[in-house]
């Protein structure tokens, strides 16, 4: 928790249980007083890493490293601005390093990014990992996977021909292997007290289902939820590294009117800038011969013309009734080609920014919406997952283990979701401790 902030979080990062290194790097840039969070809000970066060696995993700290550091230097001016330049900046870097070392060439990694300020959560995105939002009974997915399996269920979605599934871990979009890379913004959006965010790679969401993660990270505390989240990943296998993030908004946080707000830039140069207009030269010649001829025509009226005029009657010769036409029609055509020079002359010159307005959003997102409600069928998904992982227990320990199960299908089905959810922690927490121990390891750092 920042310092004049509500917010609460809490994050974990862990190997796995088959890989070799953990490819996967995570950061968290808070602010430090009220002031600083209304310019910078707080950011939160995931990247998972891509290459063989050290590849992998210098290209998911160089963008851990890079976001968070540009971010800061732009976010006061525009926070969309920012996210783009940031992460643009990490992909310049990883693939200037790539380029220059055998060993690191055609490194990548995903990166993803949230930042929640006071007028929303914004989101800044490549790749595969991901962001959520619980609220309430529902959670959604702020991000787009840059992954085959996702372009192809939107061909399908579309009315394309049936194709067969594709692998899931095949990214379309990363950064480093290429000099330029396309950036999703999505935001921002509005932001409500206990709005619960999970920023995640995809060992997490590859091994345990959206409705799951709604579940177990918008009904336990920050702390508690990385903890059973990660031991569920563990439980059904976790073949790859696992990060998570989880972020809960307090009423500091939540999102305020932006009723006169400066619009945000989204360019540092100006675009799409009319050229300088020059002198209307034609619509000011026709209005001075259009002036001059109807001189020439008023002094073609008689007197007598002139005269009738004035007493609210047409002239009776026809030359004073053709003179009058005629000076009606060239004063039409002085009144319009003035004002024809005039508009041009104020449209001309100016320059145009790229800006997002208040109350404006970038991106397509919310992409996918389930519902996250507890269910026997949701708690038993968990509690039977728990049960099948007891097999790799000693006698006492799985023991142990199965009792904690058994007290949370008990808690489950007298619909005592707090006390089931509390049993569930507990058991997943045994299984990550056991592993750790097993593996030789000291518990992954969580805050």
């Amino acid at each position: 928790m920042g310092s004049g902030t509500t917010l609460e979080y809490s994050d974990v990062s862990h190997i796995g249980l088959r890989r070799h290194k953990n490819q996967d790097s995570h950061a968290i840039l808070a602010p430090w007083s009220r002031e600083q969070f209304r310019r910078n809000g707080w950011l939160f970066v995931v990247a998972d890493g891509m290459g063989a060696h050290a590849a992998g995993e210098t290209a998911s700290d160089l963008a851990a490293k890079t976001v968070p550091a540009a971010y800061q230097r732009l976010a006061s001016r525009s926070p969309p601005l920012a996210l783009l330049s940031s992460i643009r900046q990490a992909n310049d870097l990883i693939n200037q390093q790539g380029d220059a070392s055998a060993d690191l060439r055609g490194m990548g990694t995903t990166c993803t990014v949230l930042a929640v300020l006071p007028r929303g959560a914004l989101v800044g995105h490549v790749g595969d990992s991901r962001v959520y939002r619980i609220r309430g009974d529902t959670i959604e997915q702020f991000s787009r996977d840059h992954s085959l399996a996702w372009e192809v269920e939107a061909l399908q979605q579309r009315g394309g021909e049936p194709i067969p599934p594709p692998p899931k871990n095949i990214i379309t979009r990363s950064l480093g292997p290429h000099a330029r890379v396309d950036i999703d913004l999505e935001g921002p959006f509005a932001v409500e007290e206990g709005d619960t965010f999970v920023v995640c790679s995809d060992g997490l969401s590859g091994q345990v289902a959206d409705e799951e993660i709604g579940l177990l990270a918008g009904s336990l505390p920050p702390a508690q939820a990385v903890e059973s989240l990660l031991g569920l990943a563990l439980v059904r296998g976790a073949p790859d590294n696992v990060t998570i993030i989880i972020a809960r908004a307090g009423r500091h946080e939540a999102t305020t009117s932006d009723a006169g707000e400066p619009a945000w830039p989204l360019s540092t140069e100006e675009v799409d800038a009319p050229p300088p207009q020059p002198l209307p030269i034609r619509p000011l010649a026709l209005a001075a011969g259009a002036l001059l001829a109807a001189l020439v025509a008023a002094s073609l009226n008689s007197t007598e013309g002139w005269d009738a005029l004035r007493r609210g009657q047409w002239p009776a010769t026809l030359q004073d009734g053709l003179a009058l036409s005629f000076l009606g029609g060239l004063s039409l055509l002085f009144v319009a080609s003035l004002a024809l020079a005039v508009a041009r002359l104020l449209s001309g010159g100016g320059s145009a920014t790229l800006v997002l307005p208040p109350g404006k959003r970038l991106g397509g997102g919310p992409y996918r919406s389930f519902s996250c409600r507890s269910s026997p069928e949701l708690v038993e998904g968990i509690i039977a997952s728990l049960e099948s992982a007891a097999d790799g227990f000693d006698e006492a320990e799985g023991e142990a283990f199965l009792q904690k199960a058994a007290a949370a299908r008990a808690a489950a089905r007298a619909n005592d979701v707090p006390a089931a959810l509390a049993a569930v922690h507990h058991a997943l927490s045994i299984y990550r401790q056991a592993v750790d121990a097993a593996r030789g390891q000291q518990p992954p750092n969580s805050a």
